[in-house]
């Protein structure tokens, strides 16, 4: 296959390694990968260092992965060379951008961003007053685009270096799930396919917000206990906003709810997790995400994910705590005490 990817960060730089690597003991690429790169000093970097030290330090690139980018003239000509299947690694915020950039294919198109857009400022009526997740950009911007989403968990360090990984293809369009498994279905990558395009997208949206939680959870030593509470009832509240936006229950029980959930509620390689460990440790907002050095889509799209629940009537109390935590409207212990203080309940409400 031929395949383009749009953004050399540390996802699309290792999904773009993993399916440029050879198989077993073969010499040949199991596909040909371009990997487009937008800053033409990292894009010049990358072609003498053989390695993304920006943002994937230490992990090589194969010999068979192509380079490409630099200006908007280099990524029109490679959407204008044929493909068998683009894949977009931006942040969610360069997402309609770069839809509209793609009208015209005829490929299919996937994306691997995860999160809410933020609002769009805008007095067309057809315009949301809240952010959007991306396959609703997509209907908003590129309905005739066929396209989908390649998520799940996953730290991108991980794939780079071929560790066993399960994601979910997940799209309306048949021909687009196909195209993700074959591209990046491999010995140490396994993908699965999923119609339930809303659900996957609201599971990855949602877990790094909660991520946030647990990460203050853990930076405040509340244990293991409280830990996995708020794990359970963080998924609760993801499942509630899933079912209210049209996504199936099972979705949530998958790699793109519960899997991803834990995965960057737990994982030290997760930003959203440090987000919430440094807050605990009494960093500012500010300080916290300009250490990481990278985007956490948690910080961005939380109140957005607040806003779609309040507006659906969907009850969120661990999402409105990361809010007003985020605000600077409580302390970190008073966001703890804030949930812990609410009135018993059923728990399967």
């Amino acid at each position: 296959m031929k395949v383009a990817v749009i953004g050399a960060g540390a996802w699309g730089t290792a999904l773009a390694i993993s399916a440029a690597s050879a198989v077993g003991t073969s010499s040949l690429p199991r596909h040909q990968i371009t990997l487009w790169v937008r800053d033409a000093g990292q894009l010049a970097a990358m072609q003498a260092q053989k390695v993304n030290s920006r943002y994937l330090p230490g992990m090589a690139l194969p010999d068979a992965l192509l380079l490409a980018g630099g200006s908007d003239a280099s990524l029109d000509a490679l959407l204008g060379r044929p493909q068998d299947l683009i894949v977009i690694a931006t942040p969610i915020a360069a997402l309609r951008g770069m839809l509209q950039r793609m009208l015209h294919l005829e490929a299919p198109v996937a994306w691997l961003c995860k999160g809410f857009e933020a609002p769009v400022r805008d007095s067309a009526p057809s315009l949301k007053p809240f952010g959007l997740l991306a396959h609703e950009i997509r209907a908003q911007t590129a309905i005739d685009l066929r396209a989908g989403a390649l998520s799940g968990p996953s730290f991108a360090q991980e794939v780079a270096r071929g560790q066993p990984t399960a994601l979910v293809a997940a799209s309306e369009h048949a021909e687009v799930r196909e195209a993700l498994v074959t591209a990046f279905h491999g010995p140490t990558l396994r993908v699965y396919a999923n119609d339930d395009i809303v659900g996957v997208e609201v599971g990855g949206a949602v877990k790094n917000v909660l991520a946030i939680a647990t990460g203050l959870c853990d930076g405040l030593n509340l244990g293991l206990n409280a830990r996995a509470a708020l794990i359970t009832r963080g998924l609760a509240e993801m499942t509630r906003l899933g079912l209210a936006l049209g996504a199936r229950p099972e979705t949530f029980t998958g790699l793109s709810g519960l899997g991803d959930l834990v995965l960057t509620a737990t994982g030290d390689l997760s930003r959203n997790r440090k987000v919430g460990l440094l807050l605990a440790q009494g960093q500012s907002l500010a300080q916290a995400v300009a250490s990481l050095g990278h985007v956490a889509e948690g910080v961005y799209c939380a109140r957005t994910v607040v806003q779609r629940a309040q507006g659906l009537g969907v009850e969120m109390p661990i999402s409105e705590a990361v809010v007003a935590l985020l605000d600077g409207q409580v302390k970190p212990a008073a966001a703890v005490a804030a949930l812990m203080g609410r009135d018993p309940a059923a728990e399967l409400h």
